[in-house]
């Protein structure tokens, strides 16, 4: 089971871009829109980090981050517009993990959440994806399909590794392209001809590995990894 990120922002546009990021990434992820929502699901669903913003209706990320401390040790990263010293250091005083400054960029966010973890003893403890004859490295980022007993590596870019690594954490579930996009391309304006066309080649470089009709599309509804129960 991947580690569950818990995002609590009241700002639907941040929370949805930071979704994204932390999914591309392999995490699982919920949003809280409000302080006592994000207190709910933290009783609720017990998430490895909670990302929390400072200036949150009903409960504020202080407070947030009080109650979550006295409930026990889940690892906290403070997300503030706010840029002075004494917020920080209270932030870090009272049991913040790390505290980072709007405007972000949503890599670093994801990247300081996972030294947290790490810190924590939380990190991934695997990072590799294994569906069927098919075997996806996170961090190396390498593909291999074995087949007669041996085992071809894949030459994938970045975006078809991403959309890949995307299918396969989910076998058989049938994505939609803008599904994909969100996942594999934030922030970008790619259009689903895009999409298709990654996926394309992505299928041909799977079949000639021997992978062939693990990538299925489904018409009028999006892509999917095929693999049988």
């Amino acid at each position: 089971m991947t580690e569950l990120v818990l995002i609590a922002e009241d700002d639907a546009e941040i929370a949805g871009i930071l979704e994204a990021y932390f999914t591309r990434e392999g995490f699982r992820t919920a949003h809280a829109r409000d302080g006592q929502i994000a207190l709910d699901l933290h009783r609720a669903l017990k998430p490895d980090i909670v990302l929390a913003d400072i200036t949150m209706p009903w409960l504020d990320g202080w407070e947030l981050l009080a109650e979550i401390q006295r409930r026990g040790r889940t690892p906290v990263i403070m997300i503030t517009a706010l840029d002075e010293d004494g917020d920080r250091l209270q932030g870090l005083r009272i049991g913040a993990d790390d505290y980072i400054v709007k405007p972000f960029n949503p890599i670093e966010v994801v990247a300081r959440a996972k030294a947290v973890l790490r810190r924590a003893g939380l990190g991934q403890t695997s990072a590799v994806i294994r569906v069927g004859t098919l075997t996806i490295d996170l961090d190396s980022y390498q593909v291999k399909i074995e087949k007669d007993g041996a085992a071809t590596t894949l030459s994938l870019t970045l975006t078809e590794f991403r959309l890949l690594a995307h299918l396969a954490r989910t076998p058989n579930k049938v994505f939609s392209r803008a599904e994909l996009v969100d996942a594999c391309l934030p922030g970008s304006d790619a259009l689903d001809r895009t999409i298709d066309s990654h996926l394309s080649k992505l299928r041909k470089k799977l079949e000639q590995a021997g992978g062939e009709g693990l990538l299925i599309s489904i018409r009028g509804v999006g892509y999917r990894l095929g693999v049988d129960p």
